[in-house]
């Protein structure tokens, strides 16, 4: 006879299968080892040890049902350990309200893809259009993005950083809730994007500029939470229905700690956009943003992808290597995007010009301040008559690196040879690294 006892405390489930007080509940099961023989024998043992069995069987799945109906199993127990402490803003809203604002994250609704999740439009009771950022629920990296982009933006505003209405935590649902955008990112604007509808006029790109500017003034030197984005580019700038620039994904952003001269961190960021001193030795500083700045200026000049735009008649590499040759040659007039025509105001794009180049000087000591560039952009302020030298670009391992592999591609005359490098090419320059990638300091 196997001798199963049970514990019993206090009251059930309130809860399955409907409201109510049902018990009791057993906390505990023992079992006695000492089996004695049965006087029926083996066969009715045997029957006390299967009934004993399934009924321990039972006891736990009811268990499992009970921890799982309250959100206690591991997987939740580690989400609520992530967001535990945390000082979410008072918008937080519920699962049902986010299905219901966007249709239940219909694809109709979808209007971007980032590299940590989809963003969906929607709209709540009361007429506000929002858009919903939907994180990774498996991926440890969402999480990371999630709890950084809440506790950085949540006490931060300004008219040039995009607006966070609120969170949702709930289920496996991670889902940050932004005022919406109805323009896009500036990428979409600038890079005619094909169901892009808006023609970027001179007045406007120089409105642009200066908000980028002033946003990223704001971060480093105005607001109490001194901030280095990591990863400003034309897509992460949102335009609102005014055109107004808003920065936005403050997933990978970092405190730039008063303390320290600069922060030794693993590199994440978009190639093409981060400073050679970052890039190559995670030397972290706010000068990183000035640099990321200088090159979204000079795409916002030209209308032309920094990493996809390889000038045909030069053994330039990329747009920023190309201005840098135009401006010795003193031809930056080049630059200014073709579909502007006359109304380029040139001695403000001279301006714009010069300060991009300024700002992504290969030395992060000689680029300036992100309020002395407001100041620049404004007119308030004299730029600089310094000009980088041809050499510390031509120096610069990150182009030499890519010339290198633009020239070897060259030697191969065969086309699918070509074609597979291009795309190679564009791909790597082009791709987004977080601090959980396998990307190694060169």
């Amino acid at each position: 006879m196997l001798e199963i006892r049970f514990y019993f405390a206090g009251k059930g489930t309130t809860r399955i299968p409907d409201r109510g007080v049902y018990g009791p509940i057993i906390s505990a099961i023992s079992v006695f080892s000492d089996l004695k023989v049965c006087s029926s024998g083996k066969k009715k043992g045997t029957v006390y040890v299967v009934v004993g069995a399934v009924g321990a069987s039972c006891l736990v799945a009811i268990i499992l049902v009970i921890l799982w109906w309250k959100g206690n199993l591991p997987g939740k127990l580690r989400r609520k350990r992530d967001v535990k402490g945390l000082d979410f803003p008072k918008g937080t809203f519920s699962l049902k309200q986010i299905r219901a604002a966007t249709n239940d994250f219909d694809a109709s609704n979808k209007i971007g893809e980032g590299g940590f999740g989809p963003v969906y439009k929607g709209q709540l009771p009361d007429g506000t259009v929002i858009a919903v950022k939907q994180l990774s629920s498996k991926s440890r990296q969402g999480n990371r993005e999630f709890l950084n982009e809440m506790g950085m933006i949540s006490c931060l505003q300004h008219p040039n950083l995009v607006k966070l209405h609120g969170c949702c935590i709930e289920s496996d649902q991670l889902l940050l809730v932004y005022e919406y955008m109805e323009n896009n990112s500036l990428a979409r604007a600038l890079f005619r994007h094909e169901n892009n509808q808006l023609n970027l006029d001179w007045p406007t790109r120089l409105k642009i500029c200066i908000g980028i500017a002033r946003g990223l003034a704001f971060l480093h030197e105005e607001s109490r939470l001194k901030i280095v984005h990591r990863d400003i580019k034309a897509t992460n700038v949102l335009l609102d229905g005014n055109l107004n620039p808003k920065i936005s994904d403050f997933g990978l952003a970092r405190l730039d700690e008063e303390e320290k001269s600069h922060i030794s961190t693993r590199v994440a960021g978009t190639i093409g956009y981060m400073a050679p001193e970052y890039a190559l030795w995670g030397y972290l500083t706010d000068k990183a943003d000035v640099y990321s700045f200088g090159v979204v200026a000079l795409e916002i000049i030209s209308g032309k992808n920094n990493n996809n735009y390889m000038p045909s008649n030069s053994s330039c590499v990329c747009l920023l290597d190309w201005a840098c040759h135009l401006q010795q040659s003193g031809s930056f007039i080049e630059l200014v995007d073709e579909t502007l025509g006359s109304e380029v105001h040139i001695e403000e794009a001279e301006t714009m010009v010069k300060v991009a180049l300024l700002c992504t000087n290969a030395s992060p000591t000689v680029r300036p301040t992100m309020s002395e560039v407001v100041s620049m952009l404004e007119g308030r302020m004299a730029v600089p008559n310094t000009l980088p030298e041809l050499s510390s670009y031509t120096e610069d391992l990150m182009f030499k690196a890519m010339r290198d592999l633009r020239q070897h591609e060259q030697s191969h005359r065969f086309s699918g040879s070509q074609t597979q490098k291009s795309t190679s090419i564009q791909t790597f320059s082009s791709s987004s690294i977080s601090e959980n990638s396998s990307y190694e300091n060169p």
